[in-house]
């Protein structure tokens, strides 16, 4: 092979670097995009989750009794209040008093119980789309040629966010004996 030959090869090697190169660092902020619209969506389920359970142990503490509206309305203030260090173990220790609460509470509106099992599925379901997309950035990132190249090197890798958000008995799961249409 001659060197013009050699040239165009390495022009070509090149430029189909290049493009995966810029083709990755597309998708690598479409994923930091999701990461951070999905930590977003993640963020106002747990917050008005909290917010439901603070209501719950404010306005109906007869239904609740006196102890576990206290506790209930503890651990909720704590789960809105906490940095991402300790959220975790916050956001554990307010699924723990949801699910113990009874299936039915007497005097508490059936829609305020509703509500908030159905907040408690919409965590669920944030939390595992906030975890995809965590899972899919560190998937990319920890390749071969990203890490050679060092893409996105310089910005945080995101974290998993892992909560028991198990629903059964959420103050009976708002929708036991709720018939479809």
């Amino acid at each position: 092979m001659s060197a013009e030959e050699w040239i165009w090869i390495a022009l070509v090697v090149v430029l189909v670097l290049l493009a995966w190169t810029t083709w990755t660092l597309v998708r690598l902020r479409r994923l930091e995009g999701r990461v951070a619209q999905a930590r977003t969506t993640l963020e106002s389920q747990l917050q008005r989750r909290a917010g439901l359970a603070e209501e719950l142990a404010g306005r109906y503490p007869d239904a609740l009794g006196e102890d576990r509206a206290r506790r209930l309305a503890r651990v909720a203030a704590e789960a809105r209040s906490t940095e991402l260090g300790d959220r975790e173990a916050a956001e554990n220790a307010l699924g723990r008093e949801l699910r113990e609460l009874p299936a039915d509470l007497p005097g508490v509106p059936r829609a305020v119980q509703t509500d908030l099992a159905g907040t408690s599925t919409r965590v669920a379901l944030a939390r595992r789309f906030y975890n995809d997309a965590v899972r899919d950035t560190q998937a990319l990132r920890y390749r071969r040629f990203p890490r050679l190249l060092r893409l996105h090197a310089g910005r945080p890798l995101p974290r998993f966010f892992d909560i028991d958000d198990r629903m059964e008995s959420v103050v009976g799961a708002g929708h036991r004996g709720a018939r479809r249409p």
